[in-house]
Formats: C-alpha cells, sequence, structure tokens
C-alpha cells in the first residue's frame, strides 16, 4: 500500500493541487481494509439474489421515519425555511433524503474514509470509480475542511449524513451556519443545505412534485416506462391512467414518465423531472420512489395502495445471463450488470410481448435465455 501511495498517488494528488504536508499527514490514516465487499477475489457478489423490489418499502419502517420526520421538520422549522427559501427545494424532499441516507444522523458512520477509498482504489472491483474519490479526499484535506482522522465514512466512502462521495463534497457541501467550514458530519444546518444545494443544481424544478401513485388498465404496455417515453399529461389520462388520490396534479400539458419498478407484480407512478433529479443524488429507481413517498408521508399521504407481488427467486448472476441473452436479441437493458433497471424492464416487456408470454417487464424463470 505504502509504495503504491508514493508511486501513483503522490504525483496525481500532487497534480490535483495537494501539498506534500497534507499527503503525508494523510500516510498514518490509511490502512488496507480486508473486510470490505467488492475487493478483487471476493467472490464478485454472483450469489446476491434479486427479490421484490416490495422489500424496500417496509411500512413499519416508512411510518416511524415519516413521524420522525415530521419532529425533525418542527425542530428544525427556522434552518428548513431558510434552506427552502435559499434553494427552492422542499423540506419535507430534503428530510427524506436525510432520512434515506443516514437515519436523520443517527446512523454510524465509522470508517476511515481514507482508507475505504484507497482500499477500493488498490484492491477493488471498481477501481477506477474509487481512486479519483481518494484523490478529491485528499483536496477535502488540502482545503483544511477538517483533519484526516475526521474525515469519516460508510463502507462504500461515502461522507456524513449525506452520505456524499468526496467528489460530491467538494461540490455541493455548504457551510450553512457559519462557522467557516462545511460540516457534514455534525452540522444539522450544514448537512441540509448541502443535500438541498445538491438536487438544486441537480436541476430540481420547485413548480413540480415528484410524482404520484396510479392505477395502470391492462391495455397500457408496461413496457412504455422509463425516461425517454414520457408523454403529455392529458395522453396517459386519455389512456386510462387515472391517480390513486383524488385527481392529476399538474395541467395537462406537463410531461410526465410512467414507472413500473416492478413491472406488472407492484404498483405505479407518473413522474416527473424531479424523479430523474433525484435518481441523480443516489442512481436507483427504488431509491428515487423511496424518497418521494417518504417526503410526501411525512406531510400527510396515505401508504402506496398498489401490493407489491411476489417475484422468482433468481440470482444476481441469473439476471446477467437473461440480460445478456435479451442483448443478443437486440435489446438494450442498459448493461448486464445483475440489476433490473427501467431498460431492463422495458427489454423484458417487449420480448415476452413478441414471444407470447404474459408480458410482466419482470424477470422470471421463463426469461433465462442466456447460455
Amino acid at each position: 500500500m505504502r509504495a503504491w501511495l508514493e508511486a501513483t498517488v503522490w504525483p496525481d494528488a500532487a497534480r490535483a493541487g495537494v501539498s506534500r504536508a497534507t499527503f503525508e499527514a494523510a500516510l498514518p490514516e490509511i490502512r488496507i481494509l480486508r473486510n470490505l465487499p467488492d475487493l478483487a477475489g471476493g467472490g464478485g457478489g454472483g450469489q446476491a439474489e434479486f427479490s421484490s423490489p416490495g422489500r424496500y418499502f417496509d411500512e413499519g419502517q416508512i411510518a416511524a421515519l415519516a413521524r420522525i420526520g415530521r419532529d425533525r421538520l418542527t425542530k428544525w422549522s427556522a434552518v428548513f425555511d431558510q434552506v427552502e427559501r435559499r434553494y427552492g427545494v422542499p423540506r419535507a424532499i430534503i428530510a427524506a433524503v436525510w432520512a434515506r441516507e443516514s437515519n436523520y444522523g443517527a446512523a454510524k458512520i465509522p470508517h476511515s474514509a481514507l482508507s475505504v477509498l484507497a482500499t477500493q482504489a488498490l484492491l477493488g472491483t471498481r477501481k477506477a470509480l474509487f481512486y479519483p474519490e481518494l484523490i478529491a479526499a485528499l483536496q477535502i484535506l488540502e482545503a483544511d475542511h477538517l483533519p484526516a482522522a475526521m474525515l469519516k465514512s460508510s463502507w462504500a466512502g461515502a461522507l456524513g449524513q449525506p452520505q456524499f462521495m468526496p467528489s460530491k463534497f467538494l461540490a455541493h457541501a455548504v457551510d450553512f451556519d457559519g462557522d467557516g467550514r462545511p460540516d457534514i458530519w455534525s452540522s444539522v444546518p450544514d448537512t441540509l443545505a448541502s443535500i438541498a444545494n445538491y438536487l438544486a443544481e441537480a436541476g430540481w424544478n420547485r413548480a413540480v412534485s415528484w410524482g404520484e401513485e396510479v392505477s395502470v388498465p391492462a391495455e397500457v404496455a408496461c413496457s412504455l416506462e422509463g425516461p425517454e417515453q414520457g408523454r403529455p399529461l392529458r395522453d396517459w389520462a386519455g389512456g386510462g391512467l387515472a391517480p390513486q388520490a383524488g385527481r392529476f396534479a399538474g395541467s395537462a400539458g406537463d410531461r410526465r414518465f410512467l414507472l413500473m419498478p416492478a413491472g406488472r407484480l407492484g404498483p405505479a407512478f407518473l413522474v416527473t423531472e424531479n424523479f430523474y433529479v433525484l435518481k441523480r443524488y443516489n442512481e436507483g429507481d427504488l431509491y428515487a420512489l423511496f424518497v418521494g413517498h417518504l417526503a410526501d408521508r411525512m406531510t400527510g399521504a396515505t401508504p402506496i395502495a398498489g401490493r407489491w407481488g411476489s417475484v422468482d427467486r433468481l440470482t444476481r448472476a441469473d439476471v446477467r445471463r437473461m440480460q445478456q441473452g435479451l442483448i443478443e436479441r437486440g435489446h438494450d437493458v442498459g448493461g448486464a450488470d445483475g440489476l433490473v433497471g427501467f431498460r431492463t424492464r422495458v427489454a423484458i416487456g417487449r420480448h415476452q410481448a413478441a414471444s407470447g408470454l404474459d408480458v410482466t417487464c419482470m424477470p422470471g424463470k421463463d426469461l433465462r435465455l442466456g447460455g
């Protein structure tokens, strides 16, 4: 590790503006962490199981987080007022991200970020992702935001209560309490403002919500979902989609996108561009949906009405083989990564329809297409 740090990391850090004094001060904090996931030779998670998206939406957890969130919205109301006014992001959305990332700051963030990032950059399966983040972490120290020993992260190298990767910290962290440094580890004002700043700079539109739950008639294909197939709200309504609660939010000409994270085996939603802003914070349909729904629950919404159905038990390796089979048949699945994102769901639905199968837009044992 030390030889690699000197021969490889130090020249790149120096080119990025890190002084020798800062680099040497960081060295005692860096050691190999061999118990991290995703290290080379560790198996790559091939036996990880694909499961129903409904497991992500435990009602007991959501209700508890919403209850705590309402308390935090009251306790920090003055800060939320200022943050919402400055950045234009709704307070409930900010609070929901805070809840999801660190349980409102209660989650333990115990690891040395430098050790995590250096280990992953040297020994991990995603070196190209973590190496620039290690350089960014050294830049944080160079800017004198905090001492190296206080640079704590999750096992994935994400920092503080908002769980920013170091490059995101440099781009979006805010000193909102005026003490001279952006402290996303212990300052609630800095944490809330940093989350809001991130979302605002990602393009949050204060004029619209994130989306809403809808019912989808059988004649509307589940393969119509995704950000590339948006339509005016009037067109979705004309096709038979209906809001689960009251009436549609927004105007007839507003562009909306169909989201069916479990295909025909779960609830459906019409989402706005703000849903995809949430995905820029953390890339994942279920993450963005969780945040949007939790924010709604803090402000009085009811639980998701649609039921999450069961799915076939498949490993991620099974899903990768299925994705490769779809690719060989000319479908765009967004990469054979074992993860079922919207492109994979759309490809599954189109293949099922063309093959005369029951169209669910979800993987199943009848879709083990790979060799």
